[in-house]
């Protein structure tokens, strides 16, 4: 399988290198984490560091199970430091580390140390890490890989397909990494991805919450998946549930929403009020990590087309390092604003506008915005696919994702 180098993620860990801070890289699981710090390694190895300087510890390696105490860890290193040279230390998966966070941070105030952590666990995204090492740590947010890298790691398996072929196949099977070794897609690859889903449920969600109603939560979750792009409450759910003869009330529903976002298998998305320069705390929107998850448990018909789209342009505007939000306007809503330094950017996405009706009803919300900030038009159409309607940019989505 080709090593896909991911080179912003890259970027920003030797931007980070031997700054007296440490290094969190968190996601869901399989999404190239341990990978990453294996690139970094190399790119360190390349600039000039020695191997006895790189100190690494896997917790999913039963190698180091007996340093899953926080003292035993630190003596660990302690015992490996080279001294007056820098010391490259990487923890992966140090959530299975008892009170992990007094061996990082007795290694933090060494001047000869450069640590790295990663952790994939919702213990890691449910603002317990904040609380920890709080202000001594900085943060990359990874995400599975984006269909520019997904192109890119297919690696001729399948020459001759057309980009729109590969788009199929990326909604199909998805976006982890791992998927790309395997030969043919199909059944295996499927298998894979049920895995992790499994694994994200039991262990990240059931196992932390303590949850006794499994098929609840599953209830819950494929009602998530079906849902992307959907305005939502937990009110919404628990009643859509309750009548289809599950009975799950509100409170349950926002725990089971909390845990599937702390797992990083949802993302939410708050809406912005456009007009009042406001941020909005209710009837958010909610995408999936890896829309081959989503194509997995819930088989989508056509009229999906362009809500998948927009869960996949939604994490690459995460990729690309924005917040993103939901906009509103009067009536309208325009699917994605994006703000960076104050500065503001709209985009509108469906899966085609050719029909003339279609193109009105999306064009709508984006022309009531009397600022000048760009605004975007994202579809599939390869027809007319790079047009100007009055300030409004259209775009080609494949085009925009592969730039």
């Amino acid at each position: 399988m080709k090593t896909i180098q991911r080179q912003e993620y890259l970027d920003w860990l030797i931007s980070w290198r031997e700054k007296q801070i440490i290094k969190v890289v968190s996601g869901v699981r399989r999404c190239g984490k341990s990978t990453m710090f294996d690139i970094y390694r190399d790119y360190l190895m390349k600039s000039g560091v020695t191997d006895d300087q790189i100190i690494s510890v896997n917790f999913e390696d039963i190698e180091y199970e007996n340093l899953t105490d926080y003292k035993a860890l630190y003596n660990y290193i302690k015992g490996l430091l080279v001294p007056d040279k820098m010391n490259y230390i990487f923890l992966d998966e140090i959530q299975h580390c008892t009170s992990f966070e007094k061996a990082v941070d007795s290694l933090f105030i060494k001047k000869n140390c450069d640590v790295y952590i990663t952790g994939s666990n919702s213990y890691f995204m449910s603002g317990e890490l904040a609380t920890l090492l709080s202000g001594r740590y900085v943060e990359l947010k990874m995400l599975p890989l984006s269909f520019k890298e997904f192109v890119s790691g297919l690696d001729g398996k399948q020459d001759g397909l057309s980009r729109s072929e590969k788009f199929d196949l990326y909604i199909e099977y998805g976006s982890f990494p791992y998927i790309l070794s395997y030969d043919r897609f199909g059944k295996e690859a499927k298998d894979y991805l049920r895995g992790i889903y499994n694994t994200i449920i039991l262990n990240d969600i059931v196992k932390r919450l303590k949850i006794s109603d499994v098929s609840a939560l599953e209830s819950v979750t494929k009602y998530m998946l079906h849902n992307i792009g959907n305005k939502t409450s937990a009110t919404k759910i628990a009643n859509t549930l309750k009548s289809a003869g599950k009975s799950v009330d509100q409170k349950t529903v926002d725990k089971y929403l909390d845990g599937l976002s702390d797992a990083l298998l949802l993302y939410q998305a708050s809406r912005y009020n456009i007009k009042g320069r406001q941020y909005l705390t209710t009837q958010s929107k909610y995408y999936v990590v890896d829309i081959g998850l989503r194509t997995l448990l819930v088989r989508g018909k056509e009229s999906d087309a362009g809500h998948i789209l927009e869960n996949i342009i939604y994490l690459e505007l995460k990729r690309r390092g924005y917040d993103v939000y939901v906009g509103e306007i009067d009536n309208g809503e325009v699917d994605f604003v994006t703000v960076e330094s104050g500065n503001l950017t709209y985009y509108q996405v469906a899966a085609t506008v050719l029909d003339e009706a279609t193109l009105k009803r999306e064009l709508a919300p984006l022309k009531k915005i009397a600022d000048n900030y760009p605004k975007y038009l994202l579809t599939l159409d390869e027809v007319f696919a790079n047009a100007n309607y009055d300030g409004v940019i259209k775009i080609n989505a494949l085009d925009w994702l592969l730039k």
